[in-house]
């Protein structure tokens, strides 16, 4: 499996793959290449390494029976994972494409001052601003275990890091 290492950090590892495939096989995928990314990083055996996933709670890794933060993200083309060994974490992705309703989306989502950040740029760079703007929202409130919502004046309190992909793809890791 080819693993991209997208950053990494003493305590905290960013991964993603590449692959168009189904949703049910993305995920089965990313799992293993946590497993296998893990394993070289921390130099464990990979049968110390083990993913517990039960369905509307967040999947738990577990290193030698340590707990440590684990977030994954999906979209089409890329499956990416999140780790830290001592505190949570949260990863987005998504597909930079213009939005007709860009405006909108912020001002709900965003907050105001994103929206006018946002509004001042040229119509060119909009589309790369927003999704690193939303992936950057969306990668903070999984790490503070938060669901998608609208905004609410509130940011979590978090240190993010933007992620390089290739085009047409922004995420953005919080920690």
């Amino acid at each position: 499996m080819d693993i991209t290492v997208l950053w990494s950090a003493d305590d905290v590892l960013a991964i993603g793959i590449a692959a168009v495939l189904p949703r049910a096989e993305a995920r089965l995928r990313i799992r293993a290449a946590v497993r296998e990314a893990v394993a070289r990083w921390l130099k464990m055996d990979i049968d110390a390494i083990s993913l517990e996933s039960t369905p509307g709670a967040p999947p738990r890794l577990l290193l030698a029976g340590r707990p440590a933060g684990l977030s994954f993200s999906h979209d089409d083309g890329w499956s990416l994972a999140a780790i830290h060994l001592h505190g949570a974490v949260g990863i987005d992705v998504m597909r930079v494409q213009d939005i007709p309703d860009w405006r909108q989306v912020a001002r709900d989502y965003l907050g105001p001052q994103v929206t006018l950040e946002l509004a001042s740029l040229p119509d060119a760079q909009r589309p790369l601003a927003l999704a690193q703007a939303w992936t950057a929202r969306e990668a903070a409130l999984k790490c503070a275990g938060l669901p998608l919502a609208e905004w609410d004046g509130a940011a979590p309190a978090c240190r993010l890091q933007l992620l390089s992909l290739p085009a047409p793809y922004a995420a953005t890791l919080a920690y």
